[in-house]
Protein backbone atom coordinates (compact mmCIF):
# COMPACT_ATOMS: atom_id res chain seq x y z
CA UNK A 1 0.00 0.00 0.00
CA UNK A 2 1.41 3.34 -0.89
CA UNK A 3 1.74 5.34 2.40
CA UNK A 4 1.47 8.14 0.20
CA UNK A 5 -2.12 7.31 -0.69
CA UNK A 6 -3.43 7.17 2.99
CA UNK A 7 -6.90 8.11 3.58
CA UNK A 8 -9.07 9.52 6.33
CA UNK A 9 -10.93 6.36 6.59
CA UNK A 10 -7.96 4.14 6.76
CA UNK A 11 -7.02 6.66 9.61
CA UNK A 12 -10.45 6.07 11.61
CA UNK A 13 -10.23 2.21 10.85
CA UNK A 14 -6.82 1.86 12.32
CA UNK A 15 -7.99 4.24 15.49
CA UNK A 16 -11.07 1.99 15.63
CA UNK A 17 -9.07 -1.12 15.33
CA UNK A 18 -11.37 -1.67 12.43
CA UNK A 19 -8.74 -1.87 10.16
CA UNK A 20 -7.69 -4.92 7.56
CA UNK A 21 -4.45 -6.31 9.32
CA UNK A 22 -2.67 -6.38 5.97
CA UNK A 23 -2.88 -2.93 5.74
CA UNK A 24 -1.25 -2.30 9.10
CA UNK A 25 1.94 -2.42 8.81
CA UNK A 26 2.01 0.35 5.87
CA UNK A 27 -0.26 2.72 7.75
CA UNK A 28 1.83 2.52 10.80
CA UNK A 29 4.97 2.91 8.44
CA UNK A 30 3.05 6.34 7.62
CA UNK A 31 2.42 7.03 11.10
CA UNK A 32 5.73 7.19 11.70
CA UNK A 33 6.40 9.36 8.90
CA UNK A 34 3.53 11.66 9.78
CA UNK A 35 2.99 13.05 13.51
CA UNK A 36 0.49 14.62 12.62
CA UNK A 37 -1.88 12.05 11.57
CA UNK A 38 -0.62 10.13 13.98
CA UNK A 39 -1.44 12.77 16.54
CA UNK A 40 -4.94 12.58 15.19
CA UNK A 41 -5.51 8.79 15.75
CA UNK A 42 -4.19 9.12 18.96
CA UNK A 43 -7.00 11.83 19.72
CA UNK A 44 -9.96 9.64 17.99
CA UNK A 45 -8.81 6.41 20.20
CA UNK A 46 -8.76 8.82 23.44
CA UNK A 47 -12.47 10.05 22.03
CA UNK A 48 -13.13 6.37 21.72
CA UNK A 49 -12.04 5.77 25.17
CA UNK A 50 -14.03 8.65 26.71
CA UNK A 51 -17.40 7.54 25.22
CA UNK A 52 -17.10 4.12 25.98
CA UNK A 53 -16.37 5.28 29.94
CA UNK A 54 -19.30 7.22 29.92
CA UNK A 55 -21.65 5.12 28.30
CA UNK A 56 -20.60 1.19 28.60
CA UNK A 57 -22.28 0.82 31.98
CA UNK A 58 -25.56 1.39 30.81
CA UNK A 59 -25.25 -1.68 28.85
CA UNK A 60 -25.15 -4.14 32.46
CA UNK A 61 -27.45 -1.23 34.66
CA UNK A 62 -30.15 -3.16 36.22
CA UNK A 63 -33.59 -1.58 35.14
CA UNK A 64 -35.26 0.97 37.53
CA UNK A 65 -38.03 -1.23 39.15
CA UNK A 66 -40.49 1.95 38.48
CA UNK A 67 -40.30 1.64 35.05
CA UNK A 68 -40.60 -2.02 34.70
CA UNK A 69 -43.90 -1.29 36.95
CA UNK A 70 -45.08 1.61 34.95
CA UNK A 71 -45.02 -0.78 31.92
CA UNK A 72 -46.68 -3.74 33.21
CA UNK A 73 -48.17 -5.97 30.83
CA UNK A 74 -52.06 -6.04 30.30
CA UNK A 75 -52.60 -9.73 29.88
CA UNK A 76 -50.28 -12.42 31.77
CA UNK A 77 -50.87 -14.57 28.02
CA UNK A 78 -48.71 -11.99 26.43
CA UNK A 79 -46.18 -11.82 28.92
CA UNK A 80 -42.83 -13.48 27.45
CA UNK A 81 -43.08 -11.62 24.18
CA UNK A 82 -44.17 -8.59 25.75
CA UNK A 83 -41.37 -8.26 28.34
CA UNK A 84 -38.74 -8.68 25.56
CA UNK A 85 -40.39 -5.26 23.62
CA UNK A 86 -40.41 -3.89 26.81
CA UNK A 87 -36.82 -4.90 28.06
CA UNK A 88 -35.85 -3.67 24.45
CA UNK A 89 -37.87 -0.18 24.69
CA UNK A 90 -36.00 0.41 28.72
CA UNK A 91 -32.98 0.14 27.83
CA UNK A 92 -33.27 2.61 25.44
CA UNK A 93 -34.64 4.85 27.68
CA UNK A 94 -31.93 3.76 30.21
CA UNK A 95 -29.61 4.82 28.19
CA UNK A 96 -30.53 8.23 28.03
CA UNK A 97 -31.58 8.57 32.12
CA UNK A 98 -28.72 7.00 33.06
CA UNK A 99 -26.61 8.18 36.07
CA UNK A 100 -29.87 9.72 37.78
CA UNK A 101 -30.94 13.21 36.69
CA UNK A 102 -32.12 14.71 39.63
CA UNK A 103 -32.30 18.44 39.84
CA UNK A 104 -33.35 21.52 41.96
CA UNK A 105 -34.99 24.76 40.59
CA UNK A 106 -33.31 28.25 39.38
CA UNK A 107 -36.81 30.16 39.60
CA UNK A 108 -40.13 28.60 40.19
CA UNK A 109 -41.55 25.62 38.13
CA UNK A 110 -42.07 22.09 38.98
CA UNK A 111 -39.54 19.05 39.13
CA UNK A 112 -42.05 16.66 38.28
CA UNK A 113 -42.27 15.19 34.76
CA UNK A 114 -43.23 18.09 32.43
CA UNK A 115 -43.91 18.06 28.57
CA UNK A 116 -40.06 19.27 27.57
CA UNK A 117 -38.38 16.99 30.40
CA UNK A 118 -37.82 14.12 27.87
CA UNK A 119 -36.43 17.06 25.31
CA UNK A 120 -34.42 18.62 28.20
CA UNK A 121 -32.80 15.19 28.90
CA UNK A 122 -31.82 14.80 25.33
CA UNK A 123 -30.39 17.81 25.45
CA UNK A 124 -28.06 16.67 28.49
CA UNK A 125 -27.29 13.52 26.76
CA UNK A 126 -26.23 15.38 23.43
CA UNK A 127 -24.08 17.48 25.12
CA UNK A 128 -22.55 15.24 27.10
CA UNK A 129 -21.42 13.20 24.11
CA UNK A 130 -20.25 16.33 22.26
CA UNK A 131 -18.50 17.22 25.49
CA UNK A 132 -16.50 13.84 25.51
CA UNK A 133 -15.59 13.67 21.53
CA UNK A 134 -14.18 17.46 21.73
CA UNK A 135 -12.51 18.15 24.81
CA UNK A 136 -10.01 15.42 24.52
CA UNK A 137 -8.31 16.85 20.92
CA UNK A 138 -5.21 18.89 21.32
CA UNK A 139 -4.93 19.90 18.16
CA UNK A 140 -8.45 20.74 16.83
CA UNK A 141 -10.77 21.59 20.04
CA UNK A 142 -12.47 24.00 18.24
CA UNK A 143 -13.59 25.00 15.16
CA UNK A 144 -12.61 28.80 15.53
CA UNK A 145 -10.24 30.15 18.43
CA UNK A 146 -11.50 32.62 20.56
CA UNK A 147 -8.85 35.10 19.05
CA UNK A 148 -11.74 35.41 16.83
CA UNK A 149 -14.40 35.46 18.81
CA UNK A 150 -16.33 38.11 16.77
CA UNK A 151 -16.35 35.80 14.35
CA UNK A 152 -17.40 33.02 15.84
CA UNK A 153 -20.49 34.79 17.87
CA UNK A 154 -21.81 36.28 14.86
CA UNK A 155 -21.29 33.02 12.49
CA UNK A 156 -23.13 30.86 15.51
CA UNK A 157 -25.36 33.17 15.93
CA UNK A 158 -26.41 33.80 11.83
CA UNK A 159 -26.71 29.47 12.29
CA UNK A 160 -28.73 29.19 15.02
CA UNK A 161 -30.89 32.38 13.93
CA UNK A 162 -30.73 33.80 17.48
CA UNK A 163 -27.62 36.32 18.93
CA UNK A 164 -25.40 34.18 21.44
CA UNK A 165 -23.49 35.42 24.05
CA UNK A 166 -20.81 33.21 25.54
CA UNK A 167 -20.12 33.83 28.93
CA UNK A 168 -17.53 35.39 30.40
CA UNK A 169 -16.03 32.97 32.39
CA UNK A 170 -12.64 34.04 33.76
CA UNK A 171 -13.39 35.43 37.11
CA UNK A 172 -13.79 31.69 37.56
CA UNK A 173 -10.76 30.65 36.82
CA UNK A 174 -12.19 29.70 32.69
CA UNK A 175 -10.75 31.56 29.57
CA UNK A 176 -12.72 31.14 26.04
CA UNK A 177 -10.61 29.11 24.11
CA UNK A 178 -13.03 28.65 20.83
CA UNK A 179 -16.33 26.95 19.88
CA UNK A 180 -17.98 25.51 16.72
CA UNK A 181 -21.30 24.03 14.83
CA UNK A 182 -22.57 20.95 15.60
CA UNK A 183 -25.74 18.67 13.92
CA UNK A 184 -28.71 19.28 15.78
CA UNK A 185 -31.56 16.75 16.71
CA UNK A 186 -34.16 17.82 14.41
CA UNK A 187 -34.17 21.16 15.75
CA UNK A 188 -31.13 22.68 13.85
CA UNK A 189 -27.84 23.45 14.43
CA UNK A 190 -25.94 23.57 17.58
CA UNK A 191 -23.42 25.81 18.79
CA UNK A 192 -20.59 24.39 21.38
CA UNK A 193 -18.44 27.10 23.04
CA UNK A 194 -15.09 25.76 24.81
CA UNK A 195 -13.28 26.96 27.99
CA UNK A 196 -10.04 25.91 29.85
CA UNK A 197 -8.39 26.80 33.09
CA UNK A 198 -4.80 27.39 33.58
CA UNK A 199 -4.69 23.26 34.59
CA UNK A 200 -5.91 22.51 31.24
CA UNK A 201 -9.24 21.44 32.36
CA UNK A 202 -12.06 22.12 29.79
CA UNK A 203 -15.83 22.51 30.16
CA UNK A 204 -18.31 23.04 27.24
CA UNK A 205 -21.70 25.22 27.15
CA UNK A 206 -23.79 22.95 24.41
CA UNK A 207 -26.78 25.37 22.97
CA UNK A 208 -29.37 24.18 21.13
CA UNK A 209 -32.64 26.19 19.38
CA UNK A 210 -35.52 24.87 20.85
CA UNK A 211 -38.94 23.83 19.52
CA UNK A 212 -41.60 26.74 20.09
CA UNK A 213 -43.40 26.15 23.19
CA UNK A 214 -41.46 24.85 25.52
CA UNK A 215 -40.76 27.50 28.41
CA UNK A 216 -39.19 25.24 31.43
CA UNK A 217 -36.65 27.25 33.43
CA UNK A 218 -36.50 24.73 35.37
CA UNK A 219 -32.05 23.75 36.06
CA UNK A 220 -31.53 20.14 36.33
CA UNK A 221 -28.03 17.77 37.16
CA UNK A 222 -27.20 14.73 35.48
CA UNK A 223 -23.85 12.58 35.84
CA UNK A 224 -22.73 9.83 33.68
CA UNK A 225 -19.24 8.45 35.81
CA UNK A 226 -17.31 11.63 35.85
CA UNK A 227 -18.69 13.88 33.59
CA UNK A 228 -21.34 16.53 35.29
CA UNK A 229 -23.79 18.62 33.73
CA UNK A 230 -25.98 21.05 34.31
CA UNK A 231 -29.02 21.67 31.87
CA UNK A 232 -31.93 23.72 31.22
CA UNK A 233 -34.71 25.26 28.97
CA UNK A 234 -35.36 28.71 28.66
CA UNK A 235 -37.71 30.10 25.82
CA UNK A 236 -36.25 29.01 22.61
CA UNK A 237 -33.10 28.31 23.68
CA UNK A 238 -31.59 25.06 25.88
CA UNK A 239 -28.83 25.07 27.60
CA UNK A 240 -25.70 22.25 28.86
CA UNK A 241 -22.83 22.70 30.69
CA UNK A 242 -20.40 19.74 31.20
CA UNK A 243 -17.07 19.13 33.16
CA UNK A 244 -15.44 17.00 35.11
CA UNK A 245 -15.90 18.81 37.58
CA UNK A 246 -18.02 17.77 40.99
CA UNK A 247 -21.70 18.83 41.23
CA UNK A 248 -21.16 21.59 43.96
CA UNK A 249 -18.24 23.34 41.91
CA UNK A 250 -20.33 23.19 38.18
CA UNK A 251 -23.31 24.56 39.80
CA UNK A 252 -21.66 27.63 40.93
CA UNK A 253 -20.27 27.96 37.48
CA UNK A 254 -23.73 27.29 35.66
CA UNK A 255 -25.52 30.15 38.20
CA UNK A 256 -22.86 32.52 36.55
CA UNK A 257 -23.40 31.55 33.34
CA UNK A 258 -27.38 31.29 33.99
CA UNK A 259 -26.69 35.34 34.98
CA UNK A 260 -25.10 36.54 32.21
CA UNK A 261 -27.56 35.15 29.67
CA UNK A 262 -30.40 36.32 31.84
CA UNK A 263 -28.71 39.58 32.15
CA UNK A 264 -30.47 42.43 30.30
CA UNK A 265 -28.97 43.23 26.81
Amino acid sequence: MNTQAISEAQLHALADGVLPEEQRAALEAHLRQHPDDAARVDAWREQNRQLRALFDPVLDAALPAALLSATAPPAPAANGAWQRHAMQAAAAIVLVVAGGAGGWLLRGGSDGPTASASASVSLARSAAIAHAVYTPEVRHPVEVGAEQEAHLVQWLSKRLGTQLRPPVLSPLGYQLIGGRLLPGDGDGPVAQFMYEDGGGKRLTLYVAKERAGRQETAFRYTQEKELSVFYWIDGQLGYALSAGLPKQELGKIANAVYAQLEAPR
